[in-house]
Order: structure tokens, then sequence, then C-alpha cells
């Protein structure tokens, strides 16, 4: 599950201390759960590294495990524009590098140290794009799943004798993957003819339609959802190897006498089936106002006589469905709304719904899995997996830092 981490004021002290030693940044992650815990995502920010190393290059630093192995890292850049006279790496936002906690496993150490060679370029397992090419989709993925939403081209009205294709919709769709290596590129290339079939990487199956699709949102009131349209503009913060992270902006809808818009921010992390969503509406007038997060109630490929089972969990605050398809074997999609109230539905979604004030981010988690993919085949699997992940965003991986002379 990504999340962000928050770093102990005992450790900031020490780093303050002993950085003009230092030799490495010693990184200790605690952990409280009995559970494996795969692909935990640590962010630290690069003020922290750059006083424990001071004149830290992005290209010279190498991050170990316990036993001295470089494992992947990242370093997001937040000012590209920053000039950096001091050396302090201005632009840098955080250094971002994953561990996966064994059962029991209770604490790791990771080291960051200076290197002189080059660190090398890791594979990219998480990456977002704007498509101009495919009437301004955006889509994203990570090693796991990949999903588009649409734009603005895409709701413009049909020229006469074009047949160009129009929907009107801020729902979120699906491309569900069998391969770890990046998609989004290749099938757009090979194009929708191609990729609405299994070619031995996945398919496009899932149906979005009137629909929130998986993880759409909408403003509830009266006994009926109000969604708004489009995507309206676009922001590429980070982008891989291991985190992308973007914002889509939706401009003003009307839900029942009140103007709302919307700003969702995405963090798609490496290793994890669900993506953290930040979602902040903007609007006046009630001191607050029920957002809906929802899942499509007949998500299925065409043709596809599906069953599907809907699950809603008090606990984890998670809505799941299982549905199992004729001929394009099953998967399985999810929202997690920590702040939910309640669980609801209406003609087309099935709906988990919380209260948000104007400006204040709502998260929530999105996601799906498919069986043909072979890691998770079951609704027991996916119930499990899902709850697992709303109990691991509950629980934080505790972060330690200290400089090493």
């Amino acid at each position: 599950m990504t999340k962000h981490y928050k770093l102990m004021p005992a450790a900031l002290a020490m780093l303050a201390i002993s950085q003009a030693y230092a030799a490495n940044l010693t990184v200790t992650l605690s952990n409280d759960l009995p559970g494996a815990r795969p692909s935990e995502t640590i962010t630290i920010p690069w003020t922290e590294v750059n006083k424990a190393l001071p004149g830290a290059l992005v290209q010279k630093i190498a991050v170990k495990d316990g036993s001295g192995r470089v494992i992947p890292h990242q370093v997001t850049n937040v000012a590209p524009q920053a000039k950096d006279p001091k050396n302090i790496g201005a632009a840098y936002g955080d250094l971002i590098f994953q561990h996966s906690f064994a059962a029991g496993e209770k604490s790791a150490t990771i080291t960051v140290e200076k290197i002189e060679t080059l660190a090398p370029v890791f594979p990219t397992q998480a990456f977002a794009r704007y498509v101009p090419e495919r009437l301004d989709d955006f889509a994203w993925e990570n090693d796991k799943i990949a999903h588009r939403t649409y734009g603005p081209a895409l709701a413009a009205p049909d020229t006469a004798g074009v047949g160009k294709e129009v929907l009107v919709t801020s729902g979120l769709d699906l491309w569900f993957k069998r391969v770890p290596y990046p998609i989004v590129d290749r099938w757009y290339n090979k194009g929708h003819d191609h990729y609405h079939h299994d070619e031995g990487e996945g398919m496009d199956m899932y149906n979005v339609g009137k629909s929130r699709g998986a993880g759409g949102t909408g403003v509830w009131t009266d006994g009926k959802l109000y969604t708004g349209a489009n995507y309206a503009g676009w922001n590429v913060i980070a982008n891989g190897p291991i985190r992308a992270i973007f914002e889509l902006r939706y401009t003003d809808w009307d839900a029942a006498g009140t103007k709302v818009s919307e700003v969702k921010r995405f963090t798609v992390d490496a290793g994890h089936y669900l993506d953290q969503m930040d979602s902040t509406f903007t609007f006046s007038g009630p001191a607050s106002l029920t957002v809906a997060v929802g899942l499509n109630k007949k998500p299925e490929d065409k043709n596809q006589d599906a069953k599907i089972a809907v699950n809603r969990d008090e606990k984890s605050k998670a809505l799941t469905q299982w549905v199992e398809q004729k001929s394009n074997d099953a998967f399985g999609t999810a929202v997690i709304v920590p702040g939910s109230g309640a669980f609801g539905a209406d003609e087309f979604n099935e709906l988990a719904m919380a209260k948000v004030t104007s400006g204040q981010p709502l998260r929530y988690y999105v996601g799906g899995a498919w069986s043909r993919a072979g890691e998770i085949t079951s609704k027991a699997q996916w119930e499990s997996y899902v709850a697992d992940a709303a109990l691991r965003a509950r629980h934080p991986v505790k972060v330690e830092l200290k400089a090493q002379p």
C-alpha cells in the first residue's frame, strides 16, 4: 500500500548532530504487523539526505539493504527550474525506495551512501503519461495493472461525417496485465482492435460506460449521484522507476445546486494492485458534502455472462467485486475509503460514501487484479489482499534516520 512516512523527531535531532561527520545515512524501518508486507514504499525528504551526505548527487548515491545489496531507488524532482549554487539538491523532493518485510520481520536497516561511480538506471515499474494520440486519454501503470481515463478530445462532439468516438465521463478504466514490464505505449501503438483482445500481455476488457468505472467519484445528495465530465488538465509530478505521481483536474459541475470542482492526485507504486488517491473537492455554501467512490455494477466484457460477487467490509472500509466471466477468466476490483461512513448504490454503481470539506483531500485506494495474471486467482484471495492493504494503510512503517561516521 502506498503511503508517506513521517520521520521521528529524535532521529532528526541525531541527524543534525552527526551530519558533519557522516559517511552514510542509516535508515531503520520498524513494522508492527505480523504478516508479510511486500513492496513497502519508503520516502525520505532529500533535505535530510543532504544533511547527512552534503553534496550528494542523485546519480552518485547507492541505497543498500541489510546484506549490502544495491536496491532500486528514485529521487523525485519537485522544482525543475530551481538553481542549485550550494549543491544541496534544491530541485529534489524525496528519496524513494522499497523494502519487502517477510512475515514476522519487525525491523530492517537500509543504508544510503555516496559513490564515485554512476548509479545504475533501474527498470521502470511505475509510469504515467498524457496520450494525445488517443483523444487526450491519460494512462498509467505499474508492474501489476494499468489504467486510463478520458480527456477533453474524447468528450468533444463529433464533426459531421467523421465518426469520431464521443464519451463524456470522469469514470476510470482498468487494463489488465499479464506481464511486469510497461505496456501502455505498446498497446496504444498496436491500437484499439488489438488491445481489446489478449495477445499474450493482457487486455482491455473492463466496461466503464455511464458508470464510475473503477474508482471514479461523484457527489451524493438526496439519493442521487452528481458527477463531473472528462478531466480538463493534467500534471505529472514524478515518473518512476518506483513511484509515479500525477494530478488530474476536473472543472466545475453542478451537484444539486452546488458548484463542485475536483483535483485528483494519483500515487502509483510498483508491486501493488491498488493505487493511492487523494481527491480534493472545492465548493462553497455547504459546510460539507457526501462524496461517493464507485465501482461499475456491470464491469464485465461483452458476451461474458458474468457472475458478480460484491463484498462490503465494514472493518476495512473496503468495497470489492469478484467477476467470473465465461471465457475471459475472473477479475477483482476494489475501493478502500478509510473515512467511509456508509455503502450505497445507484443504477450503475456500487458506492462507498465519505464526508468531505472544501479544500481538504479525501484519501482512498483503487485497483483491480486478473486471475489470468496468475497471482490472485480467487474471490477469497482478492478479498484477503484488499483487507491486508487496508490494514497496512492503518499501520504505516516507522522510519528512523541516523548519520553514521
